[in-house]
């Protein structure tokens, strides 16, 4: 993978990683999930159009389409893993739908789209994912019976869906050619649309999240749309087989943001799945 899709990505890591710490200091559940969507759109459409207008690139009902797709499978992702939070330990869901998306998303490059990333890059995914688990792996509290299976199952099917959006979002900007930053808005767009009627129905709830949590709603809708633009570029310049994989540093990220500001336990764990981790990253960027 080139130096520029490994730049961008790990670029993006660390964006991802910081609003999610916004994102988990507020648990508001979908409406959190419809706000921030909300302010994502805002934010895209003037720019998406700035950009359609500067280049005089003519949009295509293809690329209409094409965002349908993954707006609603962002959407199934966002609903799933607020779910998730709300069944169980976040400690189990988060790494589970982190990790299981990756290691999806590869196999579906390599067995679907013909991708090739050799031996030391599906060697380095795999380095990746299991740092990922040793990071992550086990809880703050103790979690048994049914509980900690149904966190385990939305884990693995909120993996899915992250694994669903990844080869889709990679076949649309570099099959479909749909330029990655109208793509991404006009998603965003529709993302928004589809959870409107939802959050519509809870306007007094809708308004009081706004009024307590306004500045956590701004950093996830500001910083979330320019952590997955910088991907889909990655994918348009590198295989997503080798992309998916390296995203997932940002739970290494996040760990140590989760340990130095969160005050998170088992520091020692966590930084020895850093370095698996980012040795995966390394032997991905030589791939």
């Amino acid at each position: 993978m080139s130096s520029a899709a490994v730049l961008l990505v790990l670029t993006a890591a660390v964006v991802h990683a910081v609003w999610n710490l916004s994102a988990k200091r507020v648990s508001g559940g979908a409406l959190f999930v419809a706000l921030y969507y909300t302010v994502s759109a805002a934010m895209c459409l003037p720019v998406a159009v700035g950009w359609l207008l500067v280049t005089d690139v003519t949009p295509r009902w293809s690329w209409l389409a094409a965002a349908v797709v993954t707006a609603a499978w962002h959407v199934l992702y966002a609903v799933l893993l607020q779910r998730g939070y709300a069944a169980g330990d976040m400690s189990v869901v988060y790494p589970l739908a982190r990790g299981t998306g990756p290691l999806l998303s590869v196999a579906a490059a390599v067995l679907l789209l013909g991708e090739r990333p050799g031996a030391l890059g599906l060697l380095g995914a795999v380095v990746v994912i299991a740092g990922v688990l040793l990071i992550s792996v086990g809880g703050a509290k103790p979690m048994s019976g049914p509980p900690r299976a149904v966190s385990v199952a939305y884990g693995v099917a909120t993996g899915g869906a992250i694994a669903g959006y990844t080869l889709w979002d990679a076949h649309a900007v570099t099959t479909l050619a749909v330029p990655p930053l109208v793509y991404f808005c006009t998603a965003a767009v529709l993302q928004s649309t589809l959870l409107a009627p939802y959050a519509l129905r809870r306007r007094p709830e809708l308004a009081r999240l706004w009024r307590e949590h306004r500045r956590h709603v701004l950093a996830v809708g500001l910083l979330s749309p320019i952590a997955y633009i910088l991907v889909l570029f990655a994918v348009r310049i590198a295989p997503v087989s080798m992309v998916a994989p390296t995203r997932e540093s940002s739970i290494v990220i996040g760990s140590l943001i989760g340990w130095l500001a969160l005050g998170e336990p088992n520091p020692v764990r966590r930084l020895v799945g850093s370095v698996v981790v980012l040795a995966g990253v390394a032997a991905i960027a030589l791939a």
